[in-house]
């Protein structure tokens, strides 16, 4: 198991956020293979950690609606 350092990273949130406050998915662009994930609620909480192509895909099959329900 590999440790990410991320006090410096650069967080983002998504565009399909609820801007009411509700659910709030930052992501972080800067580490090349992998893409952290946080809840923006909880900044400190947990971070789910992606491999690159498997967080692409999900977020393609979002966007294109391929996910059941």
């Amino acid at each position: 198991m590999h440790t990410i350092d991320l006090s410096a990273a650069g967080w983002r949130k998504s565009t399909r956020s609820n801007s009411g406050g509700g659910a709030c998915v930052e992501v972080c662009d800067d580490f090349g293979s992998v893409v952290p994930v946080r809840d923006s609620k909880d900044p400190h909480g947990p971070v789910l950690v992606f491999q690159v192509g498997g967080w692409s895909a999900f977020v393609t099959a979002v966007k294109n609606h391929q996910l059941p329900c």
